[in-house]
């Protein structure tokens, strides 16, 4: 690969960017113990414009992130609990008669805010979940024939817990393909979970709310200029072709049935492009493409029913087409 390029119009807000973006990463983690990647992948997804899934098994601080990401920069916060009866209406919102005037009236449903935290997403059944099928795309939701636009910046994240557990439904392919990203959130380490333990039972602390740590870092306006900013990011053809050859190499590898779409490379770019801007850098590199890509795609990948009984996950296959993947010399 030639020669690094250098966008030398951005490349000092670049600089500061990265830094308040440091800061913004810093605060969130004094809620969110000892997921640093997780944060910073959601920080990512939120620049880049994208949506989060997120896999756990309850208890992990899923939610407390959402919640401690909105007040951090001053975003809106709206939270639906998926349940098998939910309908749709009651994520989009619908129109009722006002017998007084005798006219429908448009009452927006909680998807009308900056981050929308669709908990336990996979409880519900599909109709429910393809609710939020337009407004992940496009940004707006139909309510009675008439379009509404959501506010900006706009995020879904989605908790969903392992698809093994009882009362679960798989989510729509269509559904799927909308996530810039796949999460998983594992129990902390031990020295991480002794810390959340031991500050939990502090009698100093134990009713004080996580979210009070919290310093307001930004905006939404801010937020909005990081999103035209990351757009700007070089990517160069060879960093390109490289992401193709990944994501083409998903729909040609033994033990995958179903491999990732041309979405997966363009988010693949989209998410690098920030990556590389959270570094301080006006330019994508090979790493940036590597090190995102299990998040990227590993809930666009169905294994083959060989794969499945042997055990081997999604991840595993994944590491193993990284590693025969080529990437260009830096």
């Amino acid at each position: 690969m030639s020669d690094a390029p250098i966008n030398h119009a951005i490349d000092q807000e670049v600089q500061a960017i990265s830094e308040q973006l440091s800061g913004l990463k810093a605060e969130l983690e004094k809620a969110i113990v000892g997921q640093s990647d997780v944060i910073e992948h959601t920080l990512i997804a939120l620049i880049a414009g994208g949506h989060v899934l997120i896999e756990g098994v309850p208890g992990l601080g899923k939610t407390l992130l959402v919640r401690a990401l909105a007040k951090a920069f001053q975003g809106k916060f709206g939270r639906v609990q998926f349940t098998p009866d939910l309908m749709p209406s009651d994520v989009t919102g619908h129109s009722m008669y006002q017998m007084e005037t005798q006219t429908f009236k448009v009452r927006k449903g909680p998807v009308f805010t900056n981050l929308l935290l669709a908990d336990e997403i996979n409880r519900a059944p599909a109709k429910t979940q393809a609710a939020l099928l337009e407004v992940m795309q496009e940004y707006q939701v139909t309510i009675d024939g008439a379009s509404f636009e959501v506010p900006t910046p706009f995020m879904v994240l989605a908790t969903q817990n392992p698809i093994e557990q009882e009362g679960t439904y798989p989510l729509p392919e269509a559904e799927l393909d909308r996530f810039l990203m796949k999460l998983k959130i594992d129990f902390p380490e031990l020295e991480h979970e002794q810390d959340i333990v031991r500050q939990v039972t502090d009698p100093q602390g134990a009713k004080v709310d996580y979210l009070t740590r919290i310093n307001t870092m930004t905006t939404p306006e801010q937020v909005q200029h990081w999103q035209q900013i990351a757009w700007q990011i070089l990517a160069d053809d060879e960093v390109i072709a490289y992401a193709v050859r990944i994501v083409r190499s998903t729909r040609e590898w033994p033990g995958i049935a179903r491999g990732a779409g041309p979405r997966g490379s363009i988010n693949l770019i989209r998410a690098a492009k920030v990556r590389a801007m959270m570094a301080g850098r006006s330019f994508i590199i090979p790493d940036d493409v590597k090190k995102l890509a299990p998040a990227v795609l590993r809930h666009r990948l169905l294994l083959s029913a060989e794969m499945e009984i042997e055990g081997v996950d999604v991840d595993t296959v994944l590491d193993r087409l990284l590693e025969e993947t080529g990437a260009p010399r830096q």
